[in-house]
């Protein structure tokens, strides 16, 4: 009966010259604006240089857990709960699409298209390359509200708001809709597979820039 933990060792880490801000503290919440290449939680190569990892050291909060994920290269606000007790609670809320979400992206402008738009489709796990999605047929399983929030020459930013949160989601419909986010290392084809340097000097042009929630909705004894 008892707890045993284990702890990878990674003498060959890559070290990340990237620094985290944390936005907001209290006693529930820690809201934090996350680099470009770090990854939220210890994966594949990485342990130290994660943003948990990092955040407990900085803050001195063992108990620290994400309450939801942005892709390592996507740049942004997390949210960490401070107490586990309430982590569930928190989570509930992405479960059940109470959290509003805005983020920007820069993308090729294309006047022709047709925005505001909603885009709908089924995405799941690439059958030959585990690190990538793919559209598929059937029922739609993603939704993402998409708009053109102002021209920048042969670019353009766009605001996106997903409903869902299917894996690398937004890169995909960007693609589908003939406008790839600028920067992207998958989509519409591979430049830089897992385990590849990164480049720092072209980050995929994505950025969490915002979310939104009511706080009493965390303590309801109901369902949502």
């Amino acid at each position: 009966n008892l707890r045993v933990f284990y702890y990878r060792s990674l003498p060959a880490e890559p070290a990340l010259p990237f620094e985290e801000q944390v936005l907001f503290r209290d006693e529930l919440l820690v809201v934090v604006d996350k680099p470009h290449f770090m990854p939220v939680t210890p994966s594949g190569p990485y342990l130290n240089e994660t943003l948990l990892v990092r955040l407990k050291r900085k803050l001195g909060i063992d108990t620290l857990s994400p309450i939801h994920r942005i892709d390592r290269e996507t740049a942004g606000l997390v949210v960490f709960a401070v107490q586990p007790h309430t982590r569930d609670a928190y989570q509930a809320l992405f479960r059940h699409r109470r959290v509003h979400k805005l983020y920007e992206a820069v993308a090729p402008h294309r006047p022709d298209l047709v925005l505001p738009h909603t885009y709908r489709s089924r995405l799941a796990p690439d059958a030959e390359r585990f690190f990538l999605s793919r559209e598929v047929a059937g029922e739609p399983n993603s939704e993402t509200h998409i708009e053109r929030a102002e021209p920048l020459g042969a670019d353009a930013l766009y605001h996106l708001r997903p409903v869902t949160g299917q894996r690398h989601q937004l890169r995909l419909h960007m693609m589908a809709l003939g406008v790839p986010i600028l920067g992207d290392g998958f989509y519409p084809e591979v430049l830089r597979g897992p385990g590849e340097p990164d480049d720092a000097e072209n980050p995929l042009q994505l950025l969490a820039r915002a979310l939104a929630f009511e706080p009493r909705l965390v303590l309801m004894d109901e369902p949502l």
